[in-house]
């Protein structure tokens, strides 16, 4: 990464997990490092947008690009398995669009997840709340275990990352919650 461009090898972004708390999430780098979000380039990254670099792709299509989420895991912000965390303008946004996308903050958001085995890239947000929704109802030691050792699979097998129908998954049944601890995403 520091060899291809010279900017930073890591890359630090507020992202929200258990309660509403915002934490940086790290990954390496896969852009260019000078790629200003603030001056009008889009924060969403598509398949083939050339703001990422030639190292960058080879990280992201083997997916290495989320190990060093291992430190956040180790210091006690992020989980092995549970949903993904997401950026806090989304919160916001599938908020407003989707209320029970809150419910996804009743557990750490994780490395990987239902949604991201079954789900993977350019599945819509309410599909991947829907697979989020039923993990969180339906959580279990062996369910975790078994999405760590899908995981693997899909990690070492360069599974597809194309979406899934919809209709896979029902709706599942939600428990009210109150979020009371940390920082809360507006």
């Amino acid at each position: 990464i520091k060899i291809y461009d010279n900017g930073p090898v890591f890359f630090k972004q507020a992202r929200v997990t258990l309660n509403g708390e915002i934490f940086n999430i790290i990954k390496f780098r896969t852009m260019a490092s000078n790629i200003d979000l603030k001056r009008g380039s889009s924060i969403s990254v598509q398949e083939n947008d050339d703001r990422i670099t030639k190292p960058g792709a080879f990280l992201r299509k083997t997916r290495i690009d989320e190990l060093p989420q291992l430190f956040n895991i180790l210091s006690g912000k992020m989980s092995l398995v549970g949903p993904r965390p997401e950026m806090l303008s989304n919160v916001k946004k599938y908020t407003d669009e989707i209320p029970e996308f809150v419910y996804r903050q009743r557990v750490k958001c994780g490395l990987t997840g239902l949604a991201q085995i079954d789900g993977k890239y350019n599945t819509t947000a309410k599909d991947k709340l829907l697979l989020d929704l039923f993990y969180i109802e339906n959580f279990s030691i062996l369910s975790d275990i078994k999405l760590i050792f899908r995981t693997l699979t899909v990690f070492f097998k360069n599974d597809s990352t194309e979406a899934f129908s919809s209709n896979k998954v029902e709706t599942p049944k939600l428990r009210k919650l109150s979020i009371t601890n940390g920082k809360k995403a507006k």
